[in-house]
């Protein structure tokens, strides 16, 4: 069964979505959509992440809580940036971060984490995942920057998932 519904969940969602979007019950729409929600997980099996094995679950806790924090945090330094560009413009630029975290569903999560803290984006990653180019809105001290994401994002990714 497994190898003919891949993921049930993904198939079933995909049907629905298809029925929404068409805002039909129609037999065609019914077909088609089953047809969508049957195929596509096949096709796209083998991108399915690995599983995931969360190492220290009270480590997520603590990542989730920092995240928060630095969110907020970024929210009023950018804004208060945005609101004084005039008199100082911010000091944006690109900073090469060395990785030292390989698993693929902690990078994802890495990469999730960047995009949710405002300032700062994740522009590329080396193929041997040892160097992330981010963008940053303004920055000071690079070494100080780079110290922190190390310390507070990947460190304890690096805990949960390797």
């Amino acid at each position: 069964m497994k190898r003919l519904f891949p993921a049930p969940w993904l198939s079933l969602a995909l049907w629905l979505l298809w029925l929404a979007l068409n805002q039909s019950v129609s037999p065609g729409n019914l077909l088609l959509g089953a047809v969508l929600g049957f195929a596509a997980p096949l096709m796209m099996r083998k991108l399915r992440p690995q599983r995931i094995r969360i190492r220290r679950p009270g480590t997520v806790l603590r990542l989730f809580l920092l995240v928060g924090r630095d969110v907020i945090h970024s929210n009023l330094a950018v804004a208060w940036g945005v609101l004084n560009a005039g008199r100082q413009p911010p000091r944006s630029r690109f900073v090469k971060v060395p990785l030292d975290l390989r698993d693929a569903n902690g990078l994802a999560a890495l990469s999730m984490i960047t995009t949710v803290v405002p300032g700062t984006v994740w522009s590329e990653l080396a193929l041997d995942r040892s160097i992330l180019l981010m963008h940053v809105w303004d920055l000071d001290d690079e070494a100080q920057f780079i110290q922190h994401f190390k310390t507070t994002y990947e460190r304890p990714l690096m805990e949960i998932f390797e």
